[in-house]
Parts: structure tokens; C-alpha cells; sequence
């Protein structure tokens, strides 16, 4: 019974992970209404960037994290006005094309800079640290930092996009755009600052990535398809909702383990699929 409570307990706390992966995505659906293929690569160029950070510059983890964040919101935001910007006036499948394009040079890109090897980033030992609860159960400690640190971004990105007039601002111009801009709202602007917030919730997952799993070039495709399927089961606007998608799927594939090694991965898409056909507007859409 305690190893089946600890397997629980480990799935909720991985399902930290799989919601902070999909903020930045429900933030790019539900606002800027497209949906970035290249979002999982960015997150693994984020997992190379702290790698580079700790191991070439030798910066302490923890700085080369700190620094990670405006990085990736610089990054963001020079991807909106320097290229979706462009592509915004333009039909929905072009964007998804012109993503798809970016997802293939950042891997291949990444491929070409730290070659096909799978890395891991060394934290100073706190991804083998663990406290002890009850019985034979222990938490670890940087998958409770994962799972307090998504918690943390999903009460910003709700205080910031509900709570704050630069809020109001980035979702009127998401609702309605042309009034938007008859109003004398600059809409470009907002735009780009709403993509340097992707930006951020990217450098965050990688970084925390990278501390806590192995990955290389081509793991974008595995961490877009879960974003992808926490947030379709959240719904969109529901950033409480990508924490408990987050969770499900975690727990799918836990107990898809438990039955076969085989079916760890499949447990999630099945859940999923079952999820998706039973309410597809999501769990908690905001109305």
C-alpha cells in the first residue's frame, strides 16, 4: 500500500513538470491564438542553454537558472516581433507551417552545436536529495521545488492576466483585436509581451529540466505533445486547469508503468483520448 501511495505522490509531483511545460503553450493558444510546433524545441534550447551556462562558464546552477529567465523572455519576445509578428495577418496554417520550419532548424541546429548525445545538467547533488515523510515514503526535493515553482508561475500568469490593467489589455487584444486597436491599444506591443511571458514559462521548464532528466535534440516532439494534451484537457484560460491536466496525464502514465514498461507513455494518450472524447472543451474552460 505505501508503494503504491509513494508511486502516486511521485506521478502528482511530475505533474508539476508536465504543467509548467504546457503554461507557455496555453498562454500561446488561449492568447495569441496559435499553436507554436517549435514550443517543445525552445524548451529543450533552454535545457542547452543552462548546460552551457554551468558546465562551459561554470556558473553555479542556481545563477545560471536566474540568468535563464530574461533569456528566454528576450528570446520570446524577438521571436513575436521579429517573426510571428509577421505571419500573424496571415491564415492559421501558415504559422503553423512557419513554426514547424523553426522546430526543424532548432533541431537540427542543436544537433550540428552539442551533437546527438544525451545530456544531463549536475545541480550540485539536490536532484538526488529527498526528505523523508512517513514510512518508506520520501519526496524528493527538487521534484517539490518543480511542483511549488509551477504553482507559483500558474498564481503570476493569474494575478498578471486577470488581476492587473496590463492583463485586461493582453486579453482584450486576444478577444477582440480590431477594437482592440480602435481604442488605442498597441497590439503589437502587447503581443510581444505576452510572448516574452511563453519566453519565460520556456526558460523555466528547461532549466528545470535539464536538472532533473536527461534530454537531447530531438526530446521537443515528446514535451510538445504533453503540452499539448494538458492544456486541450484543461481547457482554454484554465491555468489552474494545466496543473491538474498536468497531473492526469503524470498519474496515466504511472500507473501505465505499473501494469508494463511498455505502456508508461501510452497510459497518458489513452487517459487522454478518453478525457478529450468525454468533455472536449476541457475540464475547467473559462467562460
Amino acid at each position: 500500500m505505501s508503494g503504491l501511495l509513494d508511486q502516486i505522490i511521485q506521478a502528482c509531483l511530475l505533474g508539476g513538470l508536465y504543467a509548467i511545460f504546457a503554461l507557455g503553450l496555453a498562454i500561446s493558444v488561449g492568447v495569441l491564438k496559435f499553436i507554436n510546433v517549435a514550443h517543445g524545441d525552445l524548451i529543450v534550447v533552454m535545457s542547452f542553454l543552462m548546460l552551457t551556462l554551468t558546465e562551459t562558464l561554470g556558473l553555479p546552477a542556481p545563477v545560471a537558472f536566474a540568468l535563464l529567465i530574461p533569456i528566454g523572455a528576450g528570446i520570446g519576445w524577438l521571436l513575436q516581433f521579429g517573426l510571428f509578428q509577421r505571419a500573424s495577418g496571415q491564415n492559421e496554417l501558415q504559422i503553423i507551417l512557419i513554426t514547424f520550419g523553426l522546430s526543424v532548424i532548432i533541431q537540427n541546429s542543436l544537433l550540428g552545436v552539442y551533437g546527438a548525445d544525451t545530456r544531463k545538467v549536475t545541480a550540485g547533488g539536490i536532484e538526488l536529495s529527498s526528505i523523508h515523510l512517513f514510512g518508506n515514503i520520501n519526496i524528493g526535493v527538487l521534484p517539490l521545488i518543480i511542483f511549488i515553482t509551477a504553482c507559483l508561475l500558474i498564481a503570476g500568469l493569474e494575478q498578471l492576466l486577470y488581476r492587473t490593467s496590463l492583463g485586461t489589455k493582453i486579453r482584450a487584444i486576444s478577444d477582440a483585436p480590431e477594437a482592440a486597436k480602435l481604442v488605442g491599444l498597441k497590439v503589437a506591443g502587447l503581443m510581444t509581451v505576452a510572448m516574452a511571458l511563453v519566453g519565460i514559462t520556456e526558460a523555466v521548464s528547461g532549466g528545470l529540466m535539464s536538472i532533473w532528466t536527461n534530454f537531447d535534440p530531438s526530446s521537443g516532439g515528446s514535451r510538445l505533445l504533453i503540452a499539448f494534451e494538458v492544456v486541450v484537457l484543461a481547457g482554454l484560460g484554465s491555468f489552474w486547469g494545466v496543473l491538474l491536466g498536468g497531473v492526469i496525464i503524470a498519474l496515466a502514465q504511472t500507473f501505465g508503468g505499473m501494469i508494463d514498461s511498455a505502456y508508461q507513455v501510452l497510459g497518458g494518450h489513452i487517459v487522454f483520448l478518453i478525457l478529450f472524447l468525454a468533455r472536449p472543451q476541457g475540464l475547467f474552460p473559462k467562460t
